[in-house]
């Protein structure tokens, strides 16, 4: 593309109105020629263009068609989802190590194998199975034992070393060769033998810095157990993003199967008033158009099912050939009143990252005071004690012991260098735990304002599907009737294909948007039961 430019808000929106003039005018010259459509058929959301632009993950994404009931992921739900993951995928990780992203929590490791018939799938044994095989989870494990490791090499510079050795020397010496010779003395001495059994010994007695750089490994590996302990958090969002799209996609179908059965309804009529000679035509061309339109839409819908269920059998092991059923359903469920500072602080008090942060920050400062150290001076003791002879029958045994006092005079440049090095990162450290504190706070607000606004939804959703299945029956009996001509039915059966897939992205909105108040508020790794209440129709 010559010129890529950022998508803005102003340009979509302005995209938005260009497309749907454009639409209008063709409207309004179909009808003018005899054949009436839809002119919602066509369209263009700004989700859709957005859908287009954006290279989003399958399975959570903005969804976007130019037919409605689409299976549209909500756009409010999936940013959600996605920022909490962005959060952990920034977390500083160990060094030297490989970085967990948030698509790592999208793969795992399979379990086992495909088995005959249809496996039953509740959302609780998709979490359990994620726990066990989830990529993101067991690459934040392989961290844990990483930093781990470095921890007990920084401990190792405080602890005695010891080894032992064992040695036979055969010599033969030409003193001659040496410039030595000696009237009356043969030079060749030898052969010789010498028989050395010898342990040897050090230990530093005072070492601020290595002291200093223990503490801080032990900091970054509280640290990185408790990002691992948060990891469990991200593996509940990123699978129950999962399953409740696999939940509303079967929505979709069942609302789907039931608007092709009231199409086929529809067909039925017209043929029979056409046939008897009440009816145009055109009614029948309309209605055949409507019953073929809902029945592409149960093919879509069925076809976006399946391929949420494969994203959610690689978040959890399953075999991508093992067939399963999404047991689980989502109603609505209020969720439980809190204030934003109640939910604040309880995130302070049980957020597994930020603990996680407020340990790397005293990491950091313990690596500063030990570059500190390294002008102070440091004790040493090295010593052995073995057996000398020339066999080990004619032996004795020999030491030595050696305290070593060593002191920094000219290296200057560098313990400066050292210092600046760890004062900036605990001065990068504590800013990022700080703006990690204020994300935790935004965290918190923007899931209870998707709440309140998804319980609104949720409300004049339902409202308006009921309104609409109402307008549907009044519109049928009406051509029924022989009063009026199936227009109105057409559009009736239009109105209830997009209530009912508001009303069921508005039930997607809002369960997402309690598991991420849970995520926010860093229960979601041992309540998301209490979060999301699945379970009834």
């Amino acid at each position: 593309m010559a010129d890529a430019r950022p998508l803005t808000c102003q340009s979509v929106e302005t995209w938005n109105r260009v497309a749907w003039v454009a639409m209008e005018r063709m409207t309004q010259h179909v009808r003018a020629s005899g054949f009436h459509c839809r002119p919602r058929r066509w369209t263009l959301s700004a989700a859709a263009v957005l859908s287009l632009m954006l290279p989003l993950g399958a399975g959570a994404q903005v969804g976007a068609s130019t037919q409605p009931g689409s299976n549209d992921h909500t756009a409010s739900g999936v940013t959600t989802v996605q920022g909490a993951e962005q959060i952990f995928s920034s977390v500083p990780q160990a060094a030297g190590s490989t970085q967990v992203t948030q698509q790592d929590f999208k793969g795992s490791i399979v379990d086992g194998k495909a088995t005959d018939g249809v496996l039953e799938l509740t959302l609780d044994d998709a979490i359990q199975r994620g726990f066990r095989t989830n990529l993101g989870l067991i690459l934040q494990g392989a961290q844990t034992q990483t930093v781990n490791g470095q921890k007990l090499q920084a401990l190792q510079a405080l602890l005695p070393s010891v080894t032992g050795s064992a040695s036979y020397t055969v010599e033969q010496v030409n003193l001659a060769a040496y410039g030595l010779s000696f009237p009356g003395l043969n030079p060749i001495i030898g052969p010789f033998q010498v028989f050395d059994f010898r342990a040897y010994l050090s230990q530093s007695l005072v070492n601020v810095s290595s002291i200093q750089k223990y503490i801080a490994a032990k900091h970054n590996f509280q640290g990185a157990k408790l990002t691992a302990e948060d990891a469990r958090n991200m593996v509940v969002l990123t699978i129950g993003n999962a399953y409740l799209l696999c939940i509303a996609d079967q929505a979709r179908i069942d609302a789907a199967i039931a608007e092709r059965a009231n199409a086929k309804v529809s067909l039925d009529q017209a043929t029979a008033a056409h046939e008897a000679g009440t009816s145009p035509k055109l009614d029948v061309l309309r209605a055949r158009v409507d019953y073929q339109n809902a029945d592409q839409q149960v093919i879509q819908t069925q076809n976006n099912l399946e391929k949420d269920k494969l994203n959610l059998a690689r978040a959890i092991g399953l075999p991508l050939d093992q067939k399963l059923h999404i047991a689980d359903a989502a109603p609505f469920t209020a969720a439980t009143p809190t204030t934003p500072e109640q939910a604040f602080a309880d995130a302070q008090k049980n957020r597994k990252d930020l603990q996680a942060s407020a340990e790397r920050v005293k990491g950091a400062a313990s690596q500063r005071s030990a570059a500190k150290a390294e002008y102070y001076p440091t004790v040493d003791f090295n010593g052995d004690f073995g057996d000398l002879g020339t066999t080990p029958a004619h032996s004795h045994g020999t030491y030595t012991a050696t305290g070593q006092v060593s002191v920094p005079i000219l290296q200057i440049a560098r313990t400066q260098g050292d210092i600046q090095v760890a004062d900036a990162n605990l001065k990068a450290t504590q800013a990022r735990y700080s703006d990690q504190v204020q994300q935790v706070n935004a965290d918190v607000r923007d899931a209870l304002l998707d709440i309140e606004a998804a319980e609104k939804l949720v409300e004049a959703t339902k409202s308006n599907v009921d309104l609409a299945n109402e307008a549907l029956s009044e519109a049928q009996q009406r051509f029924r009737s022989g009063v009026a001509d199936n227009l109105a039915v057409s559009d009736a059966q239009s109105q209830t294909e997009q209530a009912n897939n508001q009303y069921i992205s508005a039930l997607y909105q809002h369960n997402i948007a309690k598991l991420s108040l849970a995520r926010a508020v860093g229960y979601a790794g041992t309540n998301y039961k209490q979060a999301l209440q699945l379970g009834g129709k």
